[in-house]
């Protein structure tokens, strides 16, 4: 049972974004980016009030970097709609069970430290090159809530 409602085309646009942002990572960096995602949805908090859907996540101004990049916009590739439709079923790992931010500091040949906090909530751990970053209880109670 879905945890979110989606519809072929919202599976078909978080498998692009998913490939888009975290391709490099492998399918646990693409399952890591759905959960914040799919977070995001659901907790309705921080500067997530108000996402309820699949589309209003992704095309929040300034959310994803991915938007303004090319793949995002290739066609859905079969193996990261599964990897979409198992987020959107509630599938949730560490680092990102509760996260609701996360960003690649540095470049892929030249990786940074994650910083200890990013939009002044916790840093709570790091997958490959992306940092994860999830709120503290009273920034964003509901995203405990959720599942």
């Amino acid at each position: 049972m879905a945890v979110v409602k989606a519809r072929k085309s919202d599976i078909d646009m978080l498998a692009r974004l998913l490939r888009a942002e975290a391709v490099g990572e492998g399918e646990m960096g693409m399952l890591l980016v759905g959960n914040v995602g799919i977070n995001r949805i659901r907790a309705n908090c921080s500067d997530f009030k108000g996402i309820r859907t699949i589309p209003q996540m992704i095309n929040q101004p300034h959310a994803f970097e991915a938007l303004l990049h090319g793949m995002y916009y290739q066609r859905a590739r079969e193996k990261e709609r599964r990897l979409a439709r198992r987020v959107v079923k509630g599938e949730r790992y560490w680092p990102a069970k509760f996260s609701l931010w996360y960003f690649r500091p540095g470049t892929a040949q030249n990786p940074l430290p994650c910083p200890p906090t990013w939009y002044n909530q916790p840093h709570v751990g790091r997958y490959k090159l992306h940092c994860f970053y999830e709120p503290t209880a009273k920034e964003c109670e509901n995203v405990y809530n959720t599942f």
